[in-house]
Order: C-alpha cells, then sequence, then structure tokens
C-alpha cells in the first residue's frame, strides 16, 4: 500500500491518496481543497485515481471533489447520509468566511460495511456517525481513516448540524475500538495514532 497524505486548505484537513503498489491504482479520500497538488502528487508517485472517497460532507473535506473528478474521471462515493451536505459545500464554506468549489453529486452511496476495491486493496466501509451523520471510517490492510471522528489525543466535533456527542463516543468506542491495537489510525486533521494508543490514552476515551 502506498500512503500519501496532504494538508490541504485553510482549515488544515487531510487528503490521503492511498495507492496499490501492483496495479498503481489509487483512492483519493477527502479531497478538500488544493487539486492542483493532489492531481500533481498522484502524477508523480505514477498513480491513477480510480474513486474519490469522501468520509464525510463538511466542506473541507470535499472543496476538490468536483476538480479532483473531472479531471481523473474517478466516481465519486459517499456514505447515503452525508450524500445531502454535497449540495450545500459553497453555503457552508462561506458561515466560515472561507470559499469552496460546489461539489458534483455522487456516483455511488455507501452505506455499513460495504466494500470498495482498488487495485489489490479492499476498504470496508464503518459507519462512525456523531460528527456527521454520515460519518465513515475506511478499513485497509492495517489502517483505518477516520475522518473527523477521533484524532491523536482528542476526538471530532459534534455540535455541528446533524451531530451529536453520545453518538459519536458510541461511535468509537463500539466500533473504532472494537479494531486490533495495531491499526494505525489516519485522521481528517493533524498526526496519525494507533487504536491501542488511542484507547488507553485519549484524554476524552480512557478506558484505564
Amino acid at each position: 500500500m502506498i500512503i500519501k497524505r496532504l494538508t490541504v486548505g485553510p482549515i488544515m484537513a487531510n487528503c490521503y491518496i492511498v495507492g496499490c503498489e501492483k496495479t498503481r491504482d489509487a483512492a483519493v479520500i477527502d479531497p478538500g481543497a488544493e487539486a492542483h497538488r493532489i492531481i500533481e502528487t498522484l502524477e508523480e508517485a505514477s498513480l491513477n485515481a480510480v474513486v474519490i472517497l469522501n468520509t464525510h460532507g463538511h466542506f473541507d473535506h470535499v472543496g476538490a471533489n468536483r476538480a479532483v473528478k473531472e479531471k481523473t474521471g474517478a466516481p465519486l462515493a459517499i456514505h447515503s447520509l452525508d450524500a445531502p451536505l454535497l449540495k450545500v459545500v459553497v453555503d457552508s464554506a462561506a458561515a466560515w468566511g472561507l470559499s469552496a468549489e460546489p461539489s458534483p453529486a455522487p456516483d455511488r452511496l455507501l452505506a455499513d460495511n460495504d466494500t470498495i476495491d482498488v487495485g489489490s486493496m479492499t476498504f470496508t466501509v464503518i459507519h462512525t456517525p456523531g460528527h456527521s451523520p454520515g460519518g465513515i471510517a475506511l478499513l485497509a490492510d492495517g489502517y483505518v481513516f477516520v475522518g473527523d471522528t477521533l484524532f491523536a489525543g482528542s476526538i471530532g466535533r459534534a455540535d455541528f448540524p446533524g451531530g451529536d456527542y453520545g453518538t459519536l463516543i458510541r461511535s468509537i468506542k463500539d466500533r473504532l475500538f472494537s479494531l486490533p491495537d495495531d491499526i494505525r489510525v489516519m485522521p481528517g486533521h493533524n498526526e496519525p495514532s494507533t487504536i491501542g494508543h488511542e484507547r488507553r490514552f485519549n484524554p476524552f476515551l480512557n478506558e484505564g
């Protein structure tokens, strides 16, 4: 597995390019902004984007959907409950005093336990609502791309429309913390971690 992490946009969201070493096919996870950097990274790594995956529909994670899709032709996928957020990307960014390009409609609506094949890799969808209704994590080959559900030493906000704190905590404890300790956590902001480290030391979730 080839993983390229790009921190993009004014809110410094993580966009991940995850490629198959055998086929050079790749998934682009959360292209939030700076499409030119995402495209350049794909080209420099000789990777072919075959799918765009949104972990959730907030503007800082989807703002480059259109440009990346137009350049690569890759289909766009998001959980069905967050698909409506793609229709209000411009307004959502404006509420923060920022701008974003409108997103195209999704080509595929995802649900819990769906799988997405990319070359020899398979991503499994884990529905993790709480930060947003249709937030998901994507599990593949020892890594879990968690969007804004879980961070190194922190958790996602639950005060946005459609968010719920209790639901967020349950998503983390019931769904993400059921994974093995050595699974690498690839969050939507800041640095990676592991499930085991967060289970033991995250102050919002510490289980002792």
